[in-house]
């Protein structure tokens, strides 16, 4: 699995996210095993939030990463309307106490919200001084967002990018790269399935004998400093998602791609879901 360098750490290029995770009582073994798996298989990085089912991704979290808390990378992000001075350490410590651990690798502030972005840094740096987390970040942030932070502490930010949602290529991508910072991509293969369906993508996959899926994901990290967070729960694509990132697309490919979803050629608005 390649690598690259988050919040002072080396991690996967592919990681796991949780989201719609821990909403089904029935499907809590499931999804821990998917967790485990995908552990065992070098996605170290796992990404969720206390929005996720209210805090159930984060208790299937801690079922999954019970026995193997130094192996893990362990990303959750805060409401906004939590990320107060007040707010943010409450928040957290109800996080830690669900996923049964003393601190979080990366805490990130899920979007923008009512709270000066100065006072959630402050009680994100009060936090990281007390050890209860390693760095913080930011998510759904856009390059206006990131200039207002201004701040060089910031390890990440977690945005939706995927090739029908690729307005960041025109500036926000290419803000983080110049910053050194990581850009973590959210829903890389699409929601609903309906994104794996399209011939471009197909047609790709046939050519490296692989799945759409695979593809979506080798065309996210084709980029410089982009870590993907897919989510699976079977096997069987915990499996695909990790040996994603082998393939290498050609040009050709790209352009393929390219031809479905083209390139943006003017500022948009950042995706979100």
């Amino acid at each position: 699995m390649r690598t690259l360098e988050l919040a002072d750490k080396t991690v996967p290029v592919i990681g796991q996210g949780t989201w719609h995770m821990g909403e089904d009582p029935r499907q809590r073994e499931a999804e821990v095993c998917a967790l485990k798996l995908g552990i065992d298989l070098g996605m170290t990085l796992i990404d969720t939030a206390e929005m996720y089912a209210e805090g159930g991704a984060e208790e299937v979290v801690a079922h999954a990463i019970a026995g193997q808390r130094d192996q893990v990378m362990l990303v959750s992000k805060v409401y906004p309307h939590n990320a107060s001075r007040k707010g943010i350490p409450e928040a957290c410590e109800r996080s830690l106490k669900r996923m049964k651990t003393d601190y979080i690798d990366l805490y990130l502030l899920h979007w923008p919200g009512q709270y000066p972005l100065e006072e959630t840094v402050e009680a994100f740096e009060r936090l990281r001084e007390a050890g209860k987390i390693g760095r913080w970040g930011v998510s759904n942030f856009d390059v206006s967002d990131m200039l207002e932070l201004d701040n060089t502490a910031c390890a990440t930010n977690q945005v939706l990018y995927n090739p029908e949602a690729r307005g960041v290529e025109y500036d926000l991508l290419p803000w983080l790269q110049t910053a050194n910072m990581p850009l973590m991509a959210y829903c890389p293969i699409g929601q609903a399935g309906h994104l794996l369906s399209n011939p471009a993508l197909l047609e790709v996959a046939d050519r490296h004998d692989a799945t759409a899926a695979q593809i979506c994901l080798a065309w996210v990290l084709r980029q410089d400093g982009v870590i993907a967070i897919p989510k699976a729960t079977t096997p069987a694509h915990i499996a695909l998602n990790a040996k994603a990132a082998q393939i290498e697309l050609s040009i050709d490919d790209e352009l393929l791609i390219d031809k479905a979803w083209p390139a943006p050629h003017r500022k948009q608005r950042l995706s979100m879901v």
